[in-house]
């Protein structure tokens, strides 16, 4: 077909599906398509975003994907930017029908993005902040040498995974209270003297002394955002290493909410593509291919979740539950019945995968899909779990914190000597002990000062350390 007629089709395809997802509910940003070759498209997802900063890491990324669709063994149909307007782009030598397919998913995904709690905060404009990051990262490169800025990132983007993604909700509830304290003096200072106004001034300079002592802690509390503190606090850095520390954090910020609602986000997606699909004119030819390509979509694997079938499944059970209650499900949640369409999009706007997988995959549904857990034992993977409650909650448990290891920085001043002491909050999982000891030397170089990491193996405390020449690990 010329290509020229195949773009009016699409066009006109693209019209037909804008309305329709308009029509079943859909509420998203202006879209704009736009068709590209394999090689730029594979790029733009070996980089997450069509421009950042150089790296070897996304050449890397690059060549697996790319390699992957040379031999046929994987393909991206399409790639989509949460930004507003939305951007997304479809892959050159898709057939129509694919491209219809694509269209109507990426439609779901920018109404995800949108009306989702966890976007919320989220960067709009980040293509060009980070085009303005890698304008400011190639002056580093020339001023200081490429071999030193890509070691600089490489040591940063060790532990970029180490963020604190609620910090706006904590300043707002720092805040919060510290204006109820501020009401409560003012309140305070309103009343008339009382004979016992002297001890609570005793209070007060005891609570002062007690504030004292926890000021002496450093940091005062636990701090989960290793990347801000090191930021703040490190005597290392220079400002430019500081300035790329925040590009790779606030990028980190802005991928966070994609990782915690990858189920989710796909399951959604792929339910009202398939929706949409269904609803608009297809011939027959159209039908079988984009059947096939549909189940392809939510084939299903033996060692791995696949998030498009998971999340599909869950949202058809909420609406199918919502929207033919059963008897006791009246009575004991007051449900109506035909409710279903208003609950997918309530639990959309408002939840993440764990609190989705948490409240809603059932075990009706664990059964249905065949879902269990697995281990290695000796050389072999063996089944391990097939009660549904413990298999909700292994998954649960792999999604938590985005799937990366809960640690913070304890004491940043450790044996008085500006040593730096981290906790990694083992629930059952342990640390890739050769991860740990090849990040350490990185952090080292952040920091400045000796490293230690407190960890759990074998069921006892182990403390890592690396002082700038050798590791060494030692049980407590």
């Amino acid at each position: 077909m010329n290509p020229k007629d195949e773009l009016k089709i699409l066009e006109d395809a693209l019209q037909v599906i804008n309305a329709k997802a308009k029509e079943l509910g859909l509420d998203f940003y202006n879209m704009f398509f736009e068709i590209c070759p394999a090689d730029i498209i594979y790029t733009f997802g070996a980089y997450g975003m069509p421009t950042r900063y150089s790296h070897w890491t996304f050449g890397k990324a690059y060549h697996k994907m790319k390699t992957q669709y040379d031999y046929n063994l994987g393909r991206i149909y399409e790639m989509v930017i949460n930004s507003n307007p939305c951007y997304a782009f479809l892959l050159e030598g898709n057939s129509i029908i694919q491209n219809k397919l694509v269209m109507a998913h990426v439609l779901a995904h920018c109404d995800f993005f949108k009306n989702n709690a966890y976007f919320k905060n989220t960067s709009r404009d980040m293509v060009e902040s980070m085009a303005a990051a890698s304008e400011r990262f190639r002056e580093y490169e020339f001023k200081h040498g490429r071999a030193k800025v890509e070691l600089f990132i490489d040591a940063a983007l060790s532990i970029q995974e180490h963020i604190e993604p609620r910090i706006m909700i904590r300043k707002g509830e720092e805040l919060r209270k510290r204006r109820q304290n501020e009401h409560k003096r003012a309140n305070h200072a309103e009343h008339p003297e009382t004979p016992y106004d002297d001890l609570w001034e005793l209070e007060e300079v005891r609570k002062d002394a007690s504030a004292d002592e926890k000021e002496k802690k450093f940091p005062k509390e636990p701090e989960k955002d290793l990347m801000l503190f090191i930021i703040e606090h490190s005597k290392e850095l220079e400002d430019w290493q500081r300035d790329i520390m925040s590009v790779i954090r606030q990028e980190m910020f802005y991928f966070w909410p994609q990782m915690e609602t990858k189920i989710m986000n796909e399951g959604w997606a792929t339910y009202w593509h398939l929706r949409i699909m269904r609803d608009i004119h297809l011939d027959v030819n159209e039908t079988i291919e984009f059947a096939k390509m549909h189940s392809g979509i939510i084939q299903t694997s033996r060692t791995r979740i696949n998030p498009y079938t998971l999340g599909l499944k869950i949202f058809e059970d909420i609406e199918k539950r919502w929207d033919n209650p059963t008897s006791e499900e009246k009575e004991r949640y007051g449900r109506s019945g035909g409710e279903g369409k208003e609950k997918i999009f309530e639990v959309r706007a408002n939840e993440n995968d764990v609190s989705f997988l948490r409240n809603y995959l059932t075990k009706e549904l664990i059964e249905e899909m065949d879902l269990y857990l697995y281990k290695k034992v000796g050389n072999e993977w063996r089944v391990d779990e097939k009660d549904w409650e413990k298999v909700r909650d292994g998954l649960v448990a792999g999604l938590t914190n985005g799937g990366y290891p809960y640690i913070t920085v304890q004491n940043g001043d450790y044996n008085k000597n500006g040593e730096l002491c981290l906790k990694h909050h083992y629930e059952g999982t342990e640390l890739d002990v050769y991860y740990v000891e090849k990040t350490l030397p990185y952090l080292y170089s952040l920091w400045g000062h000796t490293i230690h990491l407190e960890t759990v193996l074998d069921n006892k405390s182990v403390l890592f350390s690396f002082n700038g020449e050798k590791s060494s690990k030692k049980f407590m």
